[in-house]
């Protein structure tokens, strides 16, 4: 059975790109990261209420990411972001970001292991079983 996937649109716009109008290596980590907290937010978490309610804060621990295309300026990016993984006090996300106009070229895909810790002594925490619930 396929995976339910999550994703938002994007525009590349002048800031995420170089001279000659190619994004940004840089700049895909950016659209990701907007992706995984929508995909969060749509779950029920925000990074605010999350910190506010349960004294802990979600941060990136690790990223890999395959570059397959370039993509240019104007063009509109679908950016998917899934939990494929819930383990302690982590998340894993797979992510892949997709040109919607023109080809739909695939122009990157990885993966994103994001760590659940404490705000008072920075140390990876546990997620709770009712947070285990909204994130499957």
């Amino acid at each position: 059975m396929a995976r339910p996937s999550f994703a938002i649109t994007v525009r590349v716009y002048l800031e995420d790109t170089d001279a000659q109008g190619v994004v940004y290596n840089a700049s895909y980590f950016r659209f990701m990261e907007r992706a995984r907290t929508e995909c969060l937010r749509e779950k029920g978490i925000d990074h605010d209420g999350f910190r506010r309610a349960y004294g802990a804060n979600l941060v990136l621990a690790k990223i890999d990411v395959r570059f397959v295309a370039p993509s240019r300026l104007s063009d509109l990016l679908a950016v998917e972001a899934n939990v494929t993984e819930i383990k302690g006090a982590r998340i894993v996300f797979e992510q892949r970001i997709r040109r919607i106009d023109g080809d739909g070229a695939l122009i990157c895909a990885g993966r994103a292991d994001v760590a659940c810790i404490d705000v008072a002594t920075n140390r990876p925490r546990r997620f709770l079983e009712e947070l285990m619930g909204k994130l499957q």
